[in-house]
């Protein structure tokens, strides 16, 4: 079986601001307003930080000007005359943030300065800090539009040569965290005077003391969840020690969320305390585990024998995942009525109609429950082949969930089903139970499909070497199915 090795998107530039980020004059630029505002006849207060942090000069003038009737260009001439002065005096870098410039340097890091002040403003502080550190700078001067807009790390990433998703934005402000994810950054936020809240895709510390190259590197590498998709087999009970076999596959494999299938009733439960993880179970065939906390549970708790059940999972970092597993209906089983009866692909695509009716009802409850922008995976046995591996028959099962959106992730890595074929069904069943001697249809059944992530790899899982069917109480592998287990890569904000 051949493997994709895993992707991760590398870390191309760190964009740094500079007014509290790099150096501490954002106290320099409240004092230089504090200044000019007293002697206009109006006191700074807590309520005007959105007005003068991280503002440009000519939007704090501006403000001020409103508030005082005085004139914005007098106003900003003396702005840039106090904060001047005050720059020149009285720079002083953030803790760490020269070692980790010298970081970033060592590992070949592009770094760029991104800031609302002037370029002469901007020019004094690259002069103390180092000049020879930044690959580009960007001020209020370089762009028809500063912060909050993107358009100066958008500007930025240009002159890099860079993808903005591939960059972290290194603010301590509302307004530049604004403008760089409006940018599509990824964001370090180091608040300075102002607190800055969590949100999806932002990283908020207090101290460029606490960050290294390897924490920006993986802030902009997705975030990986694997996914099993699993046919337990009776729960497991055709095989001997067959729990202790099931918590050492969910182990080998890493798997991140389980979708099992023949629960035969406490299988979910009692896998997840084993592992010290959480659980779903609904009625008594299906079930999901999951070492993410699971936050909500969707579909009918009752569900019978066949029929589909979810869970929303929450991802270090609040992202949040929906996962489903579905059973469908096990007869009329059409590899069994190609190969055996000979039927055309019209009447093997017209005994699909109870299974696709099915797959029908689940999508519509995926559909229904689906937060916006929330990831989908769908796992599960549906006892029907793929579209995409029979040249000459178009399973419908497997295209109502590709026109739902959904795609096959085995597929996505392996798209040659000759080369790659992925059988899932039968590791254990090599001649057709009937006592014919006919060989049983190998194919592919059990599936992880998805919607909204990235397909880093995908396999199909067996243990050992199983012996065949009905000497079968020994095996290391404890299903009749093979399992199927995908890496997915979890966009960052979701």
């Amino acid at each position: 079986m051949s493997h994709r090795t895993t992707a991760r998107l590398p870390l191309q530039a760190v964009l740094f601001d500079m007014d509290g980020t790099l150096v501490d004059t954002e106290r320099l630029w409240w004092e230089a307003v504090e200044q000019v505002a007293d002697g206009l006849g109006h006191a700074l207060s807590g309520a005007d930080q959105p007005e003068v942090l991280g503002r440009p000069v000519e939007h704090t003038a501006s403000w001020l000007a409103g508030v005082t009737a005085s004139p914005a260009e007098t106003i900003a001439a003396e702005l840039h005359h106090e904060f001047a002065d005050r720059v020149r005096t009285g720079i002083v870098p953030r803790p760490g943030a020269t070692e980790l410039l010298d970081a970033l340097a060592r590992e070949g890091v592009p770094t760029a300065l991104v800031t609302a002040s002037p370029r002469a403003v901007a020019d004094t502080v690259l002069a103390a800090l180092g000049a020879e550190r930044f690959a580009v700078s960007v001020t209020a001067d370089d762009t028809e539009r500063t912060k909050p807009a993107p358009d100066p790390y958008l500007a930025a990433c240009r002159a890099l040569g860079v993808e903005p998703a591939a960059c972290v934005a290194v603010e301590d402000t509302q307004t530049g965290v604004t403008s760089a994810e409006s940018a599509g950054c990824a964001v370090l936020a180091v608040p300075s005077l102002a607190p800055i809240g969590p949100a999806a895709g932002r990283t908020v510390l207090s101290s460029l003391e606490e960050v290294s190259p390897a924490l920006l590197r993986a802030m902009v590498a997705p975030a990986e969840l694997r996914v099993l998709s699993w046919n337990l087999w009776f729960g497991g009970t055709k095989v001997d020690d067959h729990r202790a076999k099931q918590l050492k596959v969910i182990a080998e494999t890493g798997a991140d969320v389980v979708g099992l299938q023949e629960t035969y009733g406490d299988a979910a439960r009692e896998l997840a305390e084993a592992l010290g993880w959480h659980h779903h179970r609904a009625g008594d065939n299906l079930g999901v585990i999951s070492r993410h906390p699971i936050v909500a549970r969707l579909g009918d708790p009752d569900v019978g024998f066949y029929g589909g059940t979810g869970v929303r999972v929450e991802l270090p970092g609040g992202r949040r995942v929906d996962v489903w597993s579905a059973h469908l209906d096990c007869a009329p089983y059409g590899p069994y009525e190609a190969r055996f009866d000979g039927l055309p692909a019209a009447e093997l695509i017209a005994h699909e109609s109870g299974r696709l009716a099915r797959m029908r009802e689940i999508l519509r409850m995926i559909a229904d429950s689906t937060e916006p922008a929330t990831p989908v995976v769908l796992v599960g046995d549906l006892n029907a082949p793929s579209h995409r591996d029979w040249p000459d028959v178009a399973w419908p099962v497997t295209q109502a969930a590709e026109e739902a959106g959904l795609r096959d992730s085995y597929r996505e890595i392996h798209p040659d089903p000759v080369r790659d074929p992925g059988h899932t069904w039968s590791p254990v069943h090599t001649d057709h139970e009937d006592g014919s001697g006919r060989p049983e249809p190998q194919d592919r059944i059990d599936f992880v499909l998805h919607r909204g992530l990235t397909a880093l790899d995908s396999r199909t899982v067996v243990s050992g070497t199983p012996r065949s069917w009905p000497d079968v109480a020994g095996n290391d592998w404890p299903s009749d199915h093979a399992a199927v287990l995908t890496l997915f890569g979890v966009p960052r904000g979701e």
